[in-house]
Formats: structure tokens, C-alpha cells, sequence
């Protein structure tokens, strides 16, 4: 099983940035920060051409009810989105959060990272 689900497209970073925050809502899911790693990379100095984005996405009622259940969850939270170019083409991928779930060992907490999953699934898709 891979710990990723990636998808590719043609838009943008940029556009694909704004197509994923727009998907979120209709989730609700919102993204809590951003991080341009191409920005922050280039300020320290160092030569880094790609755009390469780090979104941190949470449904706050989701995070609330798996943090009720298990104060070790919150390592995994927010959950990520990364868009980034390479090869001339914009990628958009996250951990699964089944992957990252799976190693509290909690069927609970499974089921509910594989609803989230899926949710993340399709706003990706249809982000693309």
C-alpha cells in the first residue's frame, strides 16, 4: 500500500492552489496555512527553482472527534496537500491519512481516517 495519493494535471500550481481551497469548502475542510517552500527556500539563500507548495488542510469537527479518542493523533494533524512542479507539470499529492492512522493500531480511528481519506481523494480529483 502506498502511504501517497498523487494525482497530475495541467493547470498551474498556482491554479491548482486555488481549485483545492475551493474544493475544501465544499468539505468542510479549510486550509490553515500555506507554506511556499520555493519562497522560503530562496530567502535562506538557497537555489531552488520548482514551485513547490505545502498546504495544511483540517476539518476542524473531524480533528476535534479523532483527538477525543487518542491525544496521539494530533502528530498527524493538519493533514497535508502538497502542489509542486516537476518536469514541467503540476502534481497534487498528500499522505494517505489511512497510512499514518494505521500506525496507532485503532480500528476506530482507522474508519474515520479512511472517510477522511476518501474525502481528500475526491477534492483532489477534482481539483485536477
Amino acid at each position: 500500500m502506498d502511504f501517497h495519493y498523487s494525482v497530475s494535471t495541467t493547470k498551474s500550481v498556482e491554479e491548482a492552489v486555488q481549485a483545492i481551497e475551493q474544493n475544501l469548502q465544499t468539505h468542510k475542510f479549510g486550509v490553515l496555512w500555506q507554506l511556499d517552500l520555493t519562497a522560503k527556500l530562496q530567502s535562506k539563500g538557497i537555489p531552488f527553482e520548482r514551485q513547490y507548495r505545502v498546504l495544511e488542510v483540517c476539518n476542524p469537527f473531524e480533528a476535534a472527534n479523532v483527538l477525543a479518542k487518542n491525544d496521539l493523533v494530533g502528530y498527524f494533524l493538519p493533514c497535508k496537500v502538497v502542489v509542486y512542479e516537476q518536469n514541467g507539470q503540476t502534481h497534487i499529492g498528500l499522505p494517505k491519512p489511512t497510512a499514518l492512522i494505521g500506525l496507532l493500531k485503532d480500528r476506530e480511528l482507522q474508519a474515520i481516517a479512511e472517510k477522511i481519506e476518501l474525502t481528500l481523494i475526491q477534492v483532489l480529483e477534482s481539483s485536477k
